[in-house]
């Protein structure tokens, strides 16, 4: 009997700026093909390579499909099936006994981004906010980025990406667009087409930098610095706006007599390794341009200056009065959630009272540390913190406390799934509902299940709906189906009741921007801050980063084929990790191309395969991707095994970058 073939439209439920629009083909239960949605307004109809089999990944022979619990050590991904009534019922003893002896803040939630669906990202949320439990800062990857963009800006909405079409000046600074954000390069081509230069700022050769009409490779964690000195030459040679700046910019004068003369180009050179002519040309480029558009991606935040760092580019904008005109800006992140966000199911909607908050970089510690009381109970979903959080070494040993009751929600047996005492086992988001915003462009829409789920596997908000029921609780919140919150998710957005149906609809909709959006900044002067008074340091300043005391600067970018370490599933389980090195400073080390070497510092010890690339500058180490434990060289540790939990200098976002190594050959 022929099954019946159907087509649906979804959105890719993945932390990436581009939310694309999905065209998914359906054969009976199964999911055969994923296509793009050609007429997204910003996606287009094409995929990144992750996504173009997004089949294997829900079919997967080693999909997770019963629940499990632990009967070997921890760690070594050895468990007995259960029925999910087992299951529930040990969790909900587990938790009330923590409450009961240890207080409500004994337990805590993880999660991040492995969905970004509005529900099931927080779905977690109203549970713990009504146990009291330890609450998390959920920011790992940018919030430093999102506080420096806050700190001048206020709530003003980022540019359209598709703006950068009619930019005459296109800057992709610290964003590799071919890994992270590849459809902007759609409109990057449709602007060269029509005479733009494309400027790339990063701190190694990238595919993204092939690309470019002008390439800058600035010394890691000295963005801020480069952008102070452009900002010199603007003032210098009369190429700020003046007529702007008196209408829409409050601190300018001061910013430019404290901060912005005491970084000449001469003094930048030192400090950010670009030549001084270099950095003339681009601020002249910048300045003389109608339109600049920079579009700002995450890693220059990664480090111990990043808030700061972001301030000083963000203020460039507002000097050339680049918001004037159609094409000019600086899009940081997009904010979608201004139109459908997730207050209704947010931890302040739910919260009785208020509890502590554990910063996500500080997950080691508050494993390891903390006391009065020390967390006692564990649940993690959508994550894998044993490979993507900093110090891996303290991560793990947390993660191994046999006093430690650990529930990780996942649809594979992750690294982080091995050390759980109940493993539990997730849908993918053809198996669930949801409703989807982005924070790179303003499509919104729904992703409606269209596959029943794989084997005994739940959604995020159906497992906590679950746990909510076996400890007793009878918030109405939890009798709530995912259709019924999306309703009332989309019922309470403050957008028109006519886009509403059309999201519950099914349509992807593009919210309407007001044609002044550009000029209005939600900030408390109604004006872009360069001096911001409720700030500790009220002007953007540079400062130096964390800076070890090792030889090598380590950063760990994207990897095309991954997506931090979600899509490891289907490549093989071989090393993927390699450590890219110039081929001066391999012969000064005295290590050879595809020989093993030991990167360390005072925090771990990794080894890894050497790849020599004269893409990568003298003194730096890349690599790229967040591997699995399987995907390593080394038999225990993966990159962030040399990573720190300290944070930026405001927003406790993480300083992944801000990282230095030593290199020696392996023995």
């Amino acid at each position: 009997m022929t099954k019946p073939i159907h087509t649906r439209t979804s959105v890719c439920p993945y932390d990436c700026p581009d939310a694309c629009g999905l065209i998914l083909t359906i054969e009976g239960d199964q999911l055969q093909r994923v296509e793009g949605m050609k007429d997204h307004s910003f996606t287009r109809g094409t995929l990144c390579q992750k996504m173009q089999h997004y089949e294997r990944t829900v079919h997967h022979r080693e999909r997770l499909t019963t629940p499990l619990r632990r009967i070997g050590p921890k760690g070594s991904g050895q468990f007995k099936p259960i029925t999910w009534d087992e299951a529930l019922e040990e969790i909900a003893q587990q938790f009330q006994h923590c409450i009961h002896t240890y207080g409500s803040e004994s337990i805590m939630p993880y999660s991040y981004a492995g969905t970004m669906g509005i529900l099931q990202k927080s779905a977690g949320d109203p549970l713990f906010a009504i146990l009291g439990a330890t609450r998390q800062d959920k920011g790992i990857c940018s919030p430093a980025k999102r506080y420096g963009w806050a700190s001048l800006m206020g709530n003003t909405l980022g540019n359209r990406p598709q703006d950068i079409q009619y930019s005459d000046c296109v800057v992709l600074w610290s964003l590799n667009a071919v890994a992270t954000d590849v459809h902007v390069l759609h409109d990057v081509i449709i602007a060269r087409q029509q005479g733009a230069k494309l400027w790339v700022i990063d701190t190694y050769y990238t595919e993204t930098t092939k690309l470019a009409d002008e390439v800058i490779i600035i010394r890691p964690g000295t963005d801020g610095a480069f952008a102070l000195g452009v900002a010199y030459v603007l003032v210098e040679e009369g190429l700020v706006h003046e007529e702007f700046i008196h209408q829409y910019v409050q601190g300018y004068e001061g910013f430019r007599d404290a901060v912005i003369s005491q970084y000449p180009p001469s003094k930048v050179t030192r400090i950010t390794g670009v030549p001084e002519e270099r950095i003339i040309q681009f601020a002249r480029a910048y300045g003389q341009a109608m339109a600049p558009f920079i579009r700002l991606g995450s890693g220059l935040s990664r480090y111990g200056n990043g808030a700061n760092t972001v301030r000083c580019v963000v203020a460039l904008p507002a000097l050339v009065g680049a918001y004037l005109h159609t094409g000019g800006g600086l899009l940081s992140s997009a904010s979608g959630s201004q139109f459908v966000g997730g207050k209704r199911v947010s931890w302040e909607r739910f919260q009785a009272k208020e509890t502590r908050l554990n910063p996500m970089i500080h997950l080691g510690p508050m494993l390891t540390e903390v006391d009065n009381p020390p967390i006692k109970a564990l649940y993690v979903y959508s994550s894998n913190p044993a490979v993507t959080s900093p110090d891996q070494t303290v991560v793990r040993k947390g993660l191994s406390r046999e006093d430690l009751f650990t529930v990780v929600h996942e649809r594979f047996m992750t690294d982080t799934a091995k050390y759980a005492d109940i493993v539990l086992p997730a849908t993918t988001s053809v198996e669930h509902n949801d409703i989807y915003n982005s924070y790179g462009h303003y499509t919104i829409g729904c992703g409606y299940q269209a596959i029943p789920p794989v084997g005994e596997s739940r959604s995020n908000w159906d497992t906590i709906c679950s746990i909510a029921r076996a400890m007793g609780l009878d918030d109405p919140v939890f009798a709530m189906s995912e259709l019924e919150m999306i309703e009332d998710i989309v019922r309470h957005a403050p957008i028109a009741r006519e886009v509403q149906d059309r999201i519950l609809a099914g349509e992807l909709v593009e919210m309407d921007l007001s044609s002044t959006y550009k000029l209005e900044y939600g900030t408390p002067s109604g004006k872009i801050e360069l001096y911001n008074p409720l700030e500790c340091e009220p002007y953007p300043v540079y400062r130096e980063a964390h800076g070890d005391t090792a030889e090598f600067f380590l950063i760990n970018g994207a990897d095309p084929r991954i997506l931090d370490s979600s899509f490891c599933e289907i490549q093989e389980d071989t090393p993927k990790m390699v450590a890219r090195m110039h081929p001066d400073d391999a012969q000064r080390k005295g290590v050879w191309h595809s020989e093993f070497v030991r990167m360390y510092n005072e925090r771990g010890s990794l080894r890894i395969a050497l790849v020599i690339d004269d893409a990568v500058p003298k003194g730096t180490i890349v690599s790229s991707g967040v591997w699995w434990q399987s995907q390593s060289h080394d038999s225990e540790y993966t990159m962030n095994v040399l990573t720190a939990s300290r944070s930026t200098d405001y927003g406790w976002g993480s300083t992944f970058y801000d990282v230095k190594v030593h290199v020696e050959p392996c023995d």
